[in-house]
Parts: C-alpha cells; structure tokens; sequence
C-alpha cells in the first residue's frame, strides 16, 4: 500500500507551491476545517492561526485537498487491483504514485482492467495471441508469402470426414468464437491485438494527449441551419479555433450547439505528424521487415478506432470542464456584487410588478420592508400596440397617485421583465403630472427599474407562501421587487442562487459544482455584512456561519416568545450548542442591546482583550464609533498599545478597525443605485450620445448595462477600456455605476451597442 504520510506531504506540497500558500498554514486550516469550523469564521476570526488567509484560499485549499485525497484513494486501488494480478513492478508503482491526476491513473491502469467483448478479446479467443506476436518481432529475410504462410497456421482445420459432423463442429466453434476461416482472418484478428496494446499504452496517450491540446484545433460545422432559427450560432457554421487559445464561452457555445443538433464539434489535428510518432515507438527502426506493413495497418486502425476517440473525449471533457470553472466564476463574482448592492434605507416603497392582461400588481412596505398594503392597475392592453381606453388608464393613474400620496412612498421600483418599458412610460408621465402637488408637499419621488430575476421563483415557493399565503404570485412578486430595492441581501437569499440571471451558460455547467460555488457567494456575502439577529428572518439567519435552518428557527422562534435579545449572551439558548455559537456569534449584531461590544464585528472570546485595549487608550464602549476614538487611535503607538495583550495582532487590527467603524457594512463601498425621474427609450439614443448606466451582468466577452431604456446595452470587451484586458471582470463589476457612449442603436433587433471608451479623447 502507498505510504499515506508521503503521499499526504506530497500533495500539500503541490498545494502550497499552487496556490504560494505555506504548508504550515495549509495544515493549519485543514485541521480547522476537519473540526468542523466553516470558512467565513476560520477567515475572520483565525488568522493568527492561518496567516491570514481570506475565504477564498481557504475554499481554494479544501477543494484541492479533497480532489488529492480522492487522487490518492484512486492510487491505492489501482495498485492493489494491479497487484492482485501479480503483474505490479516497482516502475509503475512510482508511475502510479507520481500521478497528478485521474487521467494519467486510468491510463496506467488500462492495460490491466478486464476487458469487455472487443475485437482483440475475440482474436484472443481464437488463439491468435501468438501471430499478433510473432508479426510483432519483426522477423527479417522473409517475404509475405511467409507472412501469409505463417497466418495459415492459425486456421482452424476440422478433421473429420462426415460432413455433418464436419458441419455441426464448425458451428460450434462459430458459435463460441473459435473458429478461424482464412489467413485473411487471422492476420486481421493479430492487428486488432495489436491495436489493442497500442491503444493500451499509457506513454502513446501522454504524449497524444499532449500534443492534442497543443497544437489541434477544436472545429464546427453547421448540421441543421434551418433549426437555427434565431442564427444564434452563426460564427460557427464553419469555424475553426486551436485548443489553447479558445475562450472559455466559446467552447460552452459549441457544446450548446452541438447538443442542440444545429453543429457538429470534431477535434482537427496533424494527423501524418501523429502517425510519424507513433511509428517511431513502435516500428522504430524495423521498417524492412514483411510483418512491418500489417502492424503500420494496425497502428493505424489503433489511432483511428480507438485512441483518437478516446482522446478526443478526454479533450473536450476538460476543455467543457474549463468552460464551467469560468462560467461558475464569472457567475459568482457577478452574484457577490449583486448581493453586495447598497440598500436603499429609509425609503417607503411602491413596488410594482408589471404585466398587460393580469394587470400591475402594486405592493407598498415601509422603511423596515414590513409590508403595509397592496393593489392593482390596468394601464396597459393585452396587445402592447393597442391604446388603452381613457377611462381605464385614468383608473390606473388614480390608484397608483392614492397609494403613492397615501402612505409617504418616495421611491417607486418596478420588476425588468414583461410590460416594464410600458409601465416605466407610464410611471414617469404620471410623477411629471404630480409634480406640482409634489412640489407643494414638499416631497420628491423617484423611480428605479429593479432586476427581477427570481422574484417569480421566490413569489411561487414555499417561504413566500409561509410569508404570503392569502397573496397571488404578482402580489408576492411586488413585495419582493420592493424589498429587492430596500435590502437586496436579505431578500435575496430567499431565491436559489442560480436563479438570479446574473451568469452566462449557468444551465449548461455542472448543477452541483455551480449551486456549491454559489452557497459559498452567498454565506460570504452575508458574513461580510453580519445580520441583525433581533430582526432578521430565518432565511437570512441560515446564511449565517455555523447556522442552519434548524437553529436558525430556534433562535427566531425563541425571539418571538421572549423578545428582542438584549446581549450575545442572551443566545445561549437550548438547541445552540457552544460550537455552533462560536461559529455564529460574532456576525449576529445586537444594534440596540445593553453591551456596546455586541454591536461590533468583534468576537466574545475577544471582548476582555477589546476592554484592555480600551483601558489603555483612556477610552470607554460608549467612545465607540465617535470621532474621538478614531483620532486617539490614529495618534496610538500600536506596537505599546498590542504589549502585554493576549492576542495577536490580526485581532488586535480588527478591534481597532471595530472601534472606529463598529458599523462598517462592506455595501458602503460600492455605488448606490441610479433612481431617475423620466423615461428614455430606443428611439431617444443617437450615436455618440452620453449615458449614465449600471453594470447588470458581466460575462467574458463584455458588459451589459442598463442605461433605462429597457434593453441593456453591449459594451464589448474591445470597448471596456483602451489597451487589453484579461477579462471585463479585471475592470467592472456587476452594481457598477459606469458612463458610456451610444455607438449604435438598431431599433429593428432591440439592440443597443455601447463604449466606455470617451470617444471625444
């Protein structure tokens, strides 16, 4: 059996030199991990013990950690099933030891597996083992009359003079594949032997491997254009891309396509240059012998048959595996940013879900999200191109004007999908209708079109019909898009991540990689924020590191009994054990409580070190947050100030930066989102026309932003910024409040073309 100790240093080893990180501090988060500590507390609240390291290398070390323990299990059965045949030598066990991944295991191990029925298991059967052997030895002074003398040996000779018996013998050995009829035959059943064991070399397939991703490229012709209906993949009908330079959405686009039936995908290599390689290893320097011809036929036949096809597969396999890793990362850096969206605080909202037949759902909560009322409007027809009747859009006007006026909203937030362009238009004309009413109340009101994407999966599931249950699905929608505006983060963690539309080919990946990349996002974004325990809701809570549903039931559960939580102490309640509070506690907030601490990022276990450090500033909790406090400690000899503590000083930083920002919410960071007073559309945009607008999705190729004229404009990766970038990830991000220029507008195809590049410079 493998030493597991050496395999074990091997891999940290690869790990630390992967990702230039130290073995001490793999090893270090490894044996927290193992006890059961969750990523956003071994990053916020262990670094003293990891170096340092952020959530994202930790992730990083445990995926690469449980793909090298699951190479290693895969090692020790390979060379037990290997020696179990007797055929393990010291060679391959270093080979298989060595191994960096499964691939290279499972081409060690192919030459031994038990073969299903394949062409070489039947000439094998029909004892022609021997002639594969002997064509292989490269007899030399013989001619092909020799060759086909020898083959004749092979032929399976009934001696038996009845005919019928003759007959029935034949048929026997038919029927258990051991007959022979010609030279022919058996020649042909010794080169599919051949190809078999040239098939089975592990060397050949290193290097085909190799020399696949290197230099071939990945191809497409078109199948079925008449399916293609919308030319979605017109580029490539005919389209051709070596293997190392294609981008990643590039090779998910061919994959879509080809499993849509509209192309076929095929890898093109050098095959004369794959050919002359294979030769080499295995004729070598044989070239005049009379067998030489057949084992050249049965190297090819080996390439073609059965190497090339297997390759290829492996090849598009981790080219597809390369794609997804992409497309899950450009997916959860754009869901980060999304669910970091500041919130809009202390608004009233009118939340609108737009629709033609159905009507707008209206839906109003006040500046905590507590829902307060609820209605509908009809200001538009089913058919978007007919004119409404009078009467009907002044209802429309009334109701929204009533519900507006009535409950103090100053900020209308309507869904992006259908009949948004229309209400928008409807929306703006009526607050510059209202204007001077407004104007006499003293009151502004704006309006922002909010991304919905999810909001009709969360209005059909079951929280929203736990929160809702006497609400339609609209109703619930509107509520949703409101509180979206209010407080993305926590109404967003009641919709499945890969729900909300802010990836590129999320449904062509891999489901379960994807949805684990996107909990993380998720568990980050609201650990980075923290949760006020005495207001949020159970999904939110959930989210919460060390949390689960179960918990996090008990603690809303215990909140609704006993009332608000007056100190972090106060949840050491019955169903919280002390692991999961030390998991949990230092991102549970308790704004309005009785110890000042509770409010800060700071961690109990650290509280008499955060009272010591205050003694020595001649400062006390109620300093905390206050200007005072932040010139005291900008003045501090922190060197003085860490003497003599029992911390280190990781934590010593963080309680400073608690002190003077006990707050700190990571969202303040980023762009508040655009509200505006009046519609623009299509038909408004010129090129060379200056535009304000936010980054809605970022995908490798470019930018979508959304200028408030319904459909989001292209900026493409060329016109991001002068010079070249990696990625558009590198420059914007999804939230981002960016100015771009019209470049085109095709009315036609509801198009918008944009640059971020001033075009005036």
């Amino acid at each position: 059996m493998i030493e597991n100790n050496y395999i074990n240093d091997q891999l940290l080893k690869q790990i630390a030199d992967e990702l230039n990180i130290k073995v001490i501090q793999i090893k270090a988060t490894l044996d927290l991990i193992a006890n059961d500590a969750t990523v956003p507390f071994i990053a916020r609240y262990r670094k003293e013990v990891t170096g340092g390291l952020n959530e994202e290398q930790i992730r990083a070390i445990n995926d690469q950690w449980e793909y090298g323990q699951k190479l290693a299990a895969r090692k020790e059965d390979v060379i037990r099933l290997i020696e179990e045949k007797g055929k393990l030598t010291e060679e391959l066990r270093t080979s298989i030891v060595n191994s960096t991944k499964l691939s290279e295991i499972e081409d060690i191990y192919r030459p031994f597996k038990e073969k299903k029925k394949t062409r070489a298991t039947d000439a094998k059967a029909k004892g022609l083992e021997p002639l594969a052997q002997y064509l292989l030895s490269y007899p030399k002074g013989i001619k092909d009359e020799d060759v086909q003398a020898e083959a004749n040996k092979y032929v399976t000779k009934i001696e038996e003079a009845d005919p019928e018996k003759a007959k029935e013998l034949q048929e026997k050995l038919e029927k258990e594949g051991k007959f022979v009829k010609s030279a022919k035959e058996a020649l042909q059943g010794a080169e599919d032997i051949i190809a078999e064991q040239i098939s089975d070399e592990p060397r050949y397939r290193k290097w085909l491997r190799s020399y696949f991703v290197r230099t071939a490229s990945i191809a497409s012709t078109v199948k079925d254009i008449e399916g293609d209906t919308t030319h979605t993949y017109e580029m490539y009908y005919d389209y051709e891309e070596p293997i190392k330079d294609i981008k990643a959405h590039r090779i998910l686009a061919l994959d879509r396509g080809e499993d849509e039936k509209i192309l076929k995908v095929f890898i093109k290599e050098d095959e004369p240059t794959v050919f002359e390689f294979l030769k080499r290893r295995i004729i070598g320097v044989n070239d005049n012998s009379a067998t030489t011809p057949y084992v050249y036929d049965a190297m090819v036949d080996a390439y073609r048959r059965l190497i090339k096809p297997s390759i290829e597969r492996e090849v598009r396999a981790e080219l597809k595996e390369k794609g997804e890793r992409q497309a899950i990362h450009v997916f959860s850096e754009n869901l980060k940013k999304y669910l970091l969206t500041p919130p809009m605080k202390g608004k009233v909202v009118l939340g609108i879900d737009p629709a033609f037949r159905t009507g707008c759902k209206l839906a109003v909560v006040d500046e905590t999200g507590k829902f307060i009322d609820k209605g509908v409007m009809y200001p538009h027809q089913k058919n978007p191109t007919e004119v409404v009747p009078p009467e009907r859009y002044a209802d429309a006007e009334k109701k929204f004007t009533e519900m507006l006026i009535k409950y103090n909203c100053t900020v209308v937030a309507m869904g992006n999908g259908t009949a948004s362009r229309e209400t928008e238009a409807f929306v703006a004309n009526t607050l510059k209708k209202l204007g001077p009413t407004l104007k006499a109340m003293k009151r502004e009101v704006q309006y922002i079109i909010v991304n919905e994407a999810g909001a009709s999966v969360y209005s059909a599931s079951k929280i929203a019909q736990e929160e809702f249950p006497d609400f339609s699905v609209e109703e619930r929608s509107a509520v949703s898009i409101a509180r979206r505006l209010q407080d993305p983060l926590s109404e967003l963690v009641k919709i499945d991540p890969k729900s909300i539309g802010v990836g590129q080919y999320q449904y062509d990946v891999d489901q379960k990689e994807l949805g684990k990349s996107l909990d993380g996002v998720v568990e980050e974004a609201v650990n980075s924020v923290g949760v006020n325990v005495n207001s949020a809701s159970v999904y939110l809570l959930q989210r919460v590191s060390g949390l689960t549903a179960a918990t996090a039931k008990k603690i809303v559960a215990y909140r609704d009994e006993n009332g608000a939580f007056k100190t972090r102490k106060d949840l050491e309640i019955k169903g919280l054990t002390s692991k999961v509070l030390e998991q949990a506690v230092g991102f549970l907030r308790i704004p309005e409580g009785t110890e000042k601490l509770d409010i800060t990022a700071i961690h109990p276990e650290s509280y008499a070190a955060a009272e010591a450090i205050l003694a020595k500033l001649g400062l006390t909790k109620d300093d905390i947050g206050t200007d005072k406090i932040k010139e005291v400690i900008k003045n501090a000899d922190r060197k003085a100030l860490l003497s003599g503590l029992d911390i280190g000083e990781y934590t010593f930083n963080d309680i400073l930066d608690a002190f003077v920002a006990p707050l700190r919410d990571p969202r303040d960071e980023f762009d508040k989102p655009i509200l505006k007073s009046d519609a623009l559309s299509l038909s408004d945009l010129l090129p060379g026309m200056e535009l304000q607008g936010t980054v809605r999705n970022v995908v490798d190729f470019g930018v979508f932003v959304d200028c408030g004229v319904h459909e989001d404009g292209l900026v493409h990766i060329s016109k991001i910024k002068k010079g070249y970038i990696k990625h558009p990830l590198d420059v914007v991000s999804v939230g981002q409040i960016v100015k771009v220029w019209v470049v085109s507008v095709s009315k036609a195809k509801n198009r918008l073309e944009l640059t971020m590049i001033n075009p005036n410079e």
